[in-house]
């Protein structure tokens, strides 16, 4: 059985990533990979054009890496304080959800964070320090500080 050597286009299970050279079967290659446009073959040219393809993709990553522990360090850096009604006992009349948290990092730090990426295991229903999980790009997770006071 003849093995050929195609270049990756796009990211197959159980063979690899975009821009990798790997060896295949030869009617793999020609039957499913080639026709479905996930890989070509490793001519000289597509070999150097997936290298660079790699060293941008590299770059991009590392960039968009720092870009995020740059984030981490800004929202870890003070409290992010939310304003709540409560009763005498300190509990809160209704709760602080990821929406809120979510809304109260647009208008503190100006940026966008999808409410779903905070992680509040149960919403805040009392006044204090609470600790909530930002996931951010890079798999980067901030560890936000949310003061809910009396308001």
């Amino acid at each position: 059985m003849a093995r050929v050597k195609v270049v990756l286009r796009e990211p197959v299970s159980k063979l690899g990533e975009a821009g990798e050279t790997v060896t295949v079967a030869g009617g793999y290659a020609r039957n499913f990979l080639i026709p479905r446009g996930l890989a070509v073959a490793a001519t000289k040219g597509n070999v150097r054009q997936a290298e660079t393809f790699a060293a941008r993709q590299s770059a991009k990553a590392a960039r968009e890496q720092a870009d995020a522990n740059a984030l981490k360090a800004r929202l870890e850096a003070q409290p992010l304080r939310l304003t709540a009604n409560a009763g005498p006992d300190g509990r809160l009349f209704g709760s602080i959800t990821n929406a809120a948290v979510a809304d109260a990092i647009s208008r503190t730090y100006d940026l966008e964070i999808d409410r779903h990426a905070i992680e509040l295991a149960e919403p805040i229903r009392h006044l204090g320090m609470h600790e909530v999980r930002v996931n951010l790009p890079a798999e980067v997770t901030a560890v936000v500080t949310v003061e809910a006071v009396e308001g």
